[in-house]
């Protein structure tokens, strides 16, 4: 019988004020662009995407993301913007803080150490939130107030694909200082 696989990724979860304000730009994203919004339960900031691994590897990818530190930082969400060769509306920071580059590649480092490449190998880092999939390029997307995050945590996720979207089951949490 084959393993079971646990799809997974480390992210940073929006407190609620944040997450409300994120909630509030989704809705006037898809008033103009359509596609399918992202329940506000879901609204995070991937900060490296694992994967597919085998569930065997859970304790292992716990212990090495026990040993990363960092810091505790403020995001300012104050920019919108829309890839058209997926079809993703996000939500993003026109610039952030070094402890965030610091916290992904410690994050990055740690994974490697017990063999697992980053989702997102050789790409560069952009912090952003998917607000819409599917939607559609509008002309004008809608202004942003800008959007106080603090970032006292960061998680490990996993994701269970379902027909009406992702369903995410916290799996551990490390406090910045």
């Amino acid at each position: 019988m084959a393993e079971a696989r646990r799809r997974v990724f480390v992210a940073l979860w929006p407190d609620p004020a944040a997450a409300d304000r994120l909630d509030e730009l989704s809705a006037a994203a898809h008033a103009v662009c359509g596609g399918r919004r992202m329940r506000r339960d879901t609204l995070h900031l991937t900060l490296d995407f694992i994967g597919d691994v085998a569930a065997s590897r859970l304790p292992d990818i716990g212990a090495a993301l026990a040993g990363v530190r960092g810091e505790a930082f403020r995001l300012c969400v104050d920019s919108i913007g829309y890839w058209k060769h997926n079809r993703i509306v996000w939500a993003g920071c026109r610039a952030w803080p070094a402890a965030l580059d610091a916290l992904v590649g410690e994050l990055r480092h740690a994974l490697a150490g017990i063999g697992l490449a980053s989702g997102r190998e050789g790409a560069a880092f952009f912090p952003h939130v998917t607000l819409l999939r599917k939607g559609h390029a509008a002309e004008r997307l809608p202004p942003v107030e800008p959007i106080d995050w603090p970032v006292t945590e960061w998680v490990l996720v996993e994701s269970d694909l379902t027909g009406s979207g992702a369903a995410y089951r916290r799996l551990a949490a490390w406090p910045l200082t």
